[in-house]
């Protein structure tokens, strides 16, 4: 998926600056990396916030352009307002096509519904790690990493050695020294409880209370009968 993003030249600098900025709908900005100078911009508020709510704008590698001139750059963060729907500021990274990259990819789980854990076991689908840490040549960055749970058996899981990556990607070498659980299907906790649960005790039959309510009412017929008077 191809993003383009227009960022235009921010000259003016500062808090004061940056908040009157924001007042007539840009979003101040910056682009660094790949042996430049770090670049102030702005950019449009209501075109970078329908970027922002992409999943791909936040994984991929987009086209910007400034003043005609084009970049390749990774979106690295950006800050909302603390309630307000309003992007404060974002920063992009110039990227060279030579070196590798470090990138969060969002995971999509597939075919969870047939996976055998779930279709025969009425087993629970939990999601533990929802995007991977990769690094990989620009050129090679997924937009996202597919994860098959088809044959996922209750009680199993999938680790991070299991995923098929691309060609070329990898994940960081933490994570394939750690080889953390990113997926596993469990039995359902109210099941759980259920089974766990303790019987109800009968006494001769009956529930509980009515043992009880049944033994009251023998203890009081003993006690009506009088003894039989000697003749």
């Amino acid at each position: 998926m191809k993003i383009e993003v227009t960022a235009f030249p921010r000259t003016k600098q500062g808090k004061g600056a940056s908040r009157r900025l924001r007042a007539t709908g840009r979003v101040p900005g910056v682009i660094y990396g790949a042996g430049k100078d770090a670049e102030s911009v702005e950019f449009d508020h209501k075109a970078l916030l329908r970027h922002l709510k992409l999943e791909a704008f936040h994984s991929s590698i987009l086209d910007m352009t400034v003043e005609g001139r084009r970049d390749r750059v990774l979106l690295r963060d950006f800050q909302m307002h603390p309630f307000k729907e309003q992007v404060q500021h974002v920063d992009f990274q110039r990227i060279d096509p030579k070196k590798k990259i470090h990138m969060a990819v969002p995971l999509h789980f597939m075919n969870a519904e047939i996976s055998p854990g779930v279709k025969l076991g009425k087993g629970v689908i939990q999601h533990i790690i929802n995007e991977l840490e990769i690094q990989c040549l620009p050129d090679d960055l997924p937009e996202y990493i597919e994860v098959d749970l088809k044959d996922l058996e209750l009680g199993h899981s999938i680790h991070v050695s299991e995923l098929r990556l691309p060609k070329g990607v990898e994940p960081l070498s933490k994570l394939k020294a750690d080889d953390p659980a990113v997926v596993t299907v469990q039995v359902p906790r109210e099941t759980v409880v259920e089974e766990a649960a303790a019987p109800v005790t009968e006494i001769t039959g009956q529930a509980p209370e009515a043992a009880a309510g049944a033994a009251a009412a023998g203890d009081k017929k003993d006690a009506d009968k009088k003894p039989a008077e000697k003749k």
